[in-house]
């Protein structure tokens, strides 16, 4: 089995509407049409752009403002996965459910169907700044291409949480990021390419890029696509299948090919999925 997955570094700039967001993800999606790809995956936080829209008296949308913007933004996703027919992970969106918000990954099928996994560890800033809440448990996704799991920037640092995914049977991580500076980023970039090893699977991670000088922070952004694979002789050496230049308005694209991690899995130069010391620690089995 193989797709062919495309990424998206998110530029983000002041805009004056939701059409204007709409047409700029349109641009993302049709290029990645154009290129083939199965699966297009967006960053997290990239419809913070839409507070930058701003109210009646000029004045910036707050956290508690965007999910008013959650109806558009399914309906944009949703027909343009059934247009293009390809697996659209529209990054991330924060949703209000029983009065607390949320920070979803959106899963967009071919068919129309939606499936969501709120991002589970929410880091320092999520919480004091826009009070954000956890979601309470992980899910994997089956595809006509596989099966995928959206863990959501800071969750890639837990390695608990991606051992789960794949003891559920996930072959892919999505990982949508939005990070502030060098350090952010790095975090999760290193953290991958561990999780990548430690579970013999595909990372496909994306991040933001661009500025919106009106939105509490969303101010910088330190951005970079990369595709993630484990460090054996059938992948590259340095595990990166493809990268983006950082900071750059720009889509990558890579294929992947899922018989190679079954090979690696069963007769690879280590065999660490299999080799869990499971009568030593806890695990998934």
């Amino acid at each position: 089995m193989k797709l062919r997955v495309s990424a998206v570094q998110y530029h983000l700039h002041t805009i004056q509407s939701f059409e204007e967001f709409a047409k700029q993800v349109e641009h993302y999606i049709k290029t990645a049409e154009e290129f083939g790809a199965d699966f297009v995956l967006f960053p997290e936080f990239f419809t913070t752009q839409l507070m930058s829209i701003g109210n009646q008296q000029g004045q910036p949308l707050t956290i508690q403002d965007l999910p008013d913007f959650t109806e558009q933004y399914r309906s944009l996703f949703i027909n343009l996965a059934k247009q293009t027919k390809m697996h659209i992970i529209g990054g991330t969106h924060v949703i209000r459910k029983g009065g607390r918000l949320y920070n979803v990954a959106h899963l967009f099928y071919p068919d129309g169907r939606v499936a969501e996994q709120p991002k589970l560890h929410i880091t320092p800033t999520e919480v004091k700044e826009w009070n954000m809440s956890p979601g309470e448990s992980l899910q994997v996704f089956e595809t006509d291409k596989g099966t995928i799991a959206m863990l959501t920037c800071y969750d890639i640092e837990f390695p608990e949480i991606v051992r789960m995914a794949k003891a559920k049977g996930a072959d892919v991580i999505f990982c949508p990021s939005c990070t502030d500076d060098r350090h952010g980023f790095y975090r999760v970039r290193y953290t991958s390419h561990a999780r990548a090893i430690e579970n013999q699977v595909y990372v496909v991670t994306t991040g933001t890029v661009g500025s919106l000088p009106t939105v509490d922070f969303m101010r910088a952004n330190f951005g970079q696509a990369a595709v993630i694979t484990p460090n054996d002789i059938p992948f590259p050496p340095r595990g990166i299948l493809v990268e983006g230049e950082i900071n750059h308005d720009m889509i990558v694209t890579a294929d992947l090919d899922l018989e190679l991690l079954y090979q690696v899995l069963e007769s690879g130069s280590v065999t660490t999925w299999r080799d869990r010391r499971t009568d030593l620690y806890p695990d998934w089995k």
